[in-house]
């Protein structure tokens, strides 16, 4: 299972944050640097509304949603590349995560100590993303160090580690993310294998106050705070800035499913920005549903981003996938305009795909196979 690692300096509500993702209190949340020694671990179930309806089209007896794993990762401080604080184990957390939720604080509020003694969001971020490149810029000046001496040799591999080396030095060198370097498809496939801290997808969580947080969400650019970090995102990263408030979504893990909508239509929002949050990281993951649906069970199965027919159905089971024939494809909205498989089937929306075909979001599946 993938995994995205909540990071930030201390005290920016990361703790918080992830007790109200895996609706657990796993992790103290406490108002002194370094609550969080070893990292905390949730499995998160993917918000989907689709399963729902699906669910009462089909009768079923059981929904099944899709999940990601959430680490709760001990915060940073500047020098964690040269090992302050706890740096080293900081580093070493994220390089085992898959994607990163950076949380920035975006509140004002006397009684929270920051570390810095006061709120200046970019100063953050930009503590945290030096640290990253920082560590990063040793790996790869490292890696440089060995692989030069077998490229000598003619080695092809060492060649290719060489070069995209050379590459990344001065961009790094520049404060600059592995992430956002011009790199070709093949480069691509090569930088995943150093493992850099900077190489992985990331989204900017910024935590706002309880009593601004839907006039943060509906003009995000308008925020003291999230306008500049919503800027920031834009001009010089390749990441995309969310708003949620840490102390809003620890409340609502009390409230009953009604009670939590009353008291968001209270504040002027619709939904929970933690749903909206394990959703953009799901897809930032890389990972996508398909769906299967009947009387015994309603189900998300997660695959990646580009996946054929084959792959999705080994997901389900690997005979699935060895046997493949085919597999009936109707896309949801099609399959709810319609009210069940045989209208849809009559209305000349079920499809009959292949091997090659490549799965999309929301398709509704069933797989023909013989082995």
């Amino acid at each position: 299972m993938l995994k995205a690692g909540i990071v930030g300096l201390p005290n920016v509500g990361k703790s918080t944050l992830f007790n109200a993702v895996t609706r657990t209190r796993k992790a103290e949340a406490a108002n002194y640097p370094f609550c969080t020694i070893e990292p905390n671990t949730g499995i998160v179930t993917v918000p989907d509304e689709r399963l729902e309806v699906l669910g009462k089209l089909s009768k079923t007896q059981k929904i099944v949603p899709a999940a990601i794993e959430f680490v709760d990762i001990a915060g940073l401080v500047q020098g964690a590349s040269q090992g302050e604080g706890l740096g080293n184990k900081f580093l070493a957390h994220i390089r085992e995560v898959d994607a990163i939720v950076q949380v920035v604080r975006c509140f004002d509020d006397d009684d929270i100590q920051h570390v810095a003694k006061t709120v200046d969001p970019l100063r953050d971020i930009d503590i945290i993303n030096t640290e990253l490149v920082l560590a990063d810029l040793n790996s790869v000046e490292k890696r440089l160090q060995r692989v030069s001496k077998t490229a000598k040799t003619g080695d092809k591999d060492s060649k290719v580690e060489a070069a995209l080396c050379e590459k990344l030095i001065p961009h790094l060198n520049e404060g600059k993310p592995a992430i956002t370097c011009e790199l070709n498809v093949d480069e691509r496939k090569t930088l995943k294998g150093f493992f850099l801290l900077t190489g992985k997808p990331t989204i900017f969580a910024c935590n706002v106050a309880e009593s601004e947080l839907g006039s943060a969400i509906k003009d995000p650019a308008g925020h003291r705070y999230v306008g500049k970090v919503v800027d920031f995102v834009k001009n010089s990263h390749d990441a995309e800035a969310m708003v949620i408030s840490a102390a809003i979504e620890a409340e609502l893990m009390d409230l009953p499913e009604e009670d939590a909508k009353a008291y968001l239509s209270d504040l002027g929002v619709e939904h929970s920005g933690v749903s909206d949050l394990i959703r953009s990281v799901y897809h930032l993951l890389g990972l996508r549903t398909y769906l299967t649906t009947g009387e015994k069970e309603t189900r998300a199965w997660t695959i990646r981003t580009g996946d054929k027919a084959p792959a999705a159905a080994g997901v389900i089971h690997t005979d699935f996938e060895r046997g493949f024939i085919k597999a009936e494809v109707v896309a949801y909205n099609d399959l709810v305009s319609a009210g069940s498989y045989a209208k849809a089937r009559e209305l000349g929306k079920l499809r009959i795909e292949g091997k090659e075909y490549v799965v999309q979001d929301g398709d509704v599946m069933e797989f023909r196979f013989n082995v």
